[in-house]
């Protein structure tokens, strides 16, 4: 067997090597007869090292020559299964591979279903089979490492190379760059170990995935299903903590990302947009997107009212934008927020995430200016009235307050208190309301009392 043959030679070297050091240590003291005896032992060795190796080569090569049934071989690995396994779906794998594709993905690989239990049993009657079958095509079965059964970096990784290749290679037709690339998507999403090997092991792999669109400019949408599957790489990419800041600082990330949210399909546009708001988790990536064309470009998704996802997701990331980062904060008022939210406010669109980003920005004299050219105030009291969220009581009246405070017009407050007299919406606000909300009601009711 494999196991005995490597044992052999393996004390075969160590013979020969202790033979060897003798002879070195001794310096020329032995007699001649001695330095004879140890060089003919040393030959010894020698020759039943070359037979051993020799009878190695040939069960190797052996073996190699017998093609193995494809009911032995893992789907997974695509090589003999050592230690067979059954799963819930009934289907048979090697244990270490579907033990790690296990740990990313709780489905059957080949018959894509739920496995809503998790039990790896030993398929005895097929590991019996494959026992037989090597014996009698005197097939060299190797023989399972207990430091793989756990752990296959190799069956997700391999190939993401070459995937990378095709995807950047200028020989690559279009048909091939987006097969690669929709399978570097797949792959991505349902591993974390490729996620990072993808930028930490491959050099430059960033730049190489977005080759083709580079190259394509601002006709960056005229492959739509390509320019689809590589920004959804760069997604699945950017939801891994170490991978955030190194797609951030790449300088073609973020002008690619606020192009897709602008020139792609509904999924490139919602996945460019999720992309952003999952880099903008770093602070220092919130500089960088702050003072990128991405922030006007989420600005603009947001008034555009098109698609509901994307623009809850363009609302989520320039909220996590401008928190904590004055900046951004004023050049996104600058860049026109508050319309857009306006625009989903009177729509009742993304009515949470819109109201937030408009009780964030409302403390600027600008925004208040174009609350009230707008006519939101109507929109604001009759969600108060009506609304059974406690945070998107607050964050209206929060607005309204702001309103109020910051332009002293006599005509909101001829609205806020019919508002009260009719509805006593502050009333009921300052005594069920969170903290924020109360304050904010006690304020008002003082206001249009006085």
């Amino acid at each position: 067997s494999t196991t005995e043959t490597n044992a052999e030679t393996l004390t075969l070297r160590r013979e020969l090597k202790k033979v060897l050091r003798e002879n070195l240590n001794d310096g020329g003291v032995k007699e001649r007869v001695e330095t004879v005896k140890s060089i003919d032992e040393a030959i010894r060795i020698l020759n039943r090292l070359k037979i051993v190796e020799s009878k190695k080569r040939k069960r190797e090569s052996d073996s190699s020559s017998v093609e193995v049934p494809k009911e032995f071989k893992c789907t997974l690995s695509k090589t003999i299964m050592i230690d067979p396994v059954i799963i819930f779906s009934g289907q048979t794998y090697e244990k270490r591979y579907i033990t790690e594709w296990l740990n990313h993905d709780l489905t059957c690989p080949t018959a894509k279903q739920v496995l809503y239990r998790v039990c790896l049993t030993p398929n005895h009657l097929i590991n019996e089979l494959i026992t037989r079958w090597c014996l009698a095509n005197k097939y060299d079965r190797p023989a399972p490492k207990p430091s793989d059964i756990y752990y296959v970096t190799e069956l997700f990784t391999d190939g993401i190379e070459s995937l990378l290749q095709r995807i950047s290679s200028p020989s690559s037709s279009v048909a091939d760059q987006t097969e690669a690339a929709k399978e570097l998507a797949l792959q991505t999403e349902k591993f974390v170990n490729v996620r990072d090997f993808f930028i930490k092991e491959l050099p430059d792999s960033i730049t190489r995935l977005l080759t083709p669109l580079s190259v394509l400019g601002d006709e960056v949408d005229s492959n739509p299903e390509l320019q689809e599957n590589i920004v959804t790489a760069l997604f699945n990419m950017s939801t891994f903590e170490k991978n955030k800041t190194v797609l951030a600082e790449n300088h073609q990330v973020i002008p690619l990302l606020a192009k897709s949210m602008k020139q792609g399909s509904v999924v490139t546009r919602r996945n460019a947009t999720l992309t952003l708001a999952s880099l903008s988790d770093i602070d220092s990536n919130k500089i960088i997107i702050g003072n990128s064309v991405a922030l006007k470009a989420l600005i603009d998704l947001i008034g555009e009212l098109d698609d509901l996802s994307a623009t809850h997701d363009a609302l989520c990331a320039v909220i996590d934008l401008c928190c904590d980062e004055r900046e951004n904060w004023k050049k996104a008022i600058s860049l026109g927020l508050a319309p857009a939210a306006i625009k989903n406010i009177k729509a009742r669109r993304n009515l949470f995430e819109s109201l937030a980003a408009l009780a964030l920005i409302s403390p600027h004299e600008r925004v208040i200016q174009e609350v009230a050219n707008l006519g939101v105030i109507y929109d604001l009291l009759s969600i108060l009235r009506k609304t059974s969220c406690m945070v998107t009581c607050e964050n209206a009246v929060v607005i309204v307050g702001n309103m109020y405070a910051k332009s002293r017009e006599r005509s909101i407050k001829k609205i806020l208190a019919e508002e009260e007299n009719q509805h006593k919406t502050f009333t009921k606000i300052a005594t069920q309301g969170s903290v924020v909300a109360v304050m904010k009601a006690q304020g008002i009711l003082q206001c249009i009392n006085y």
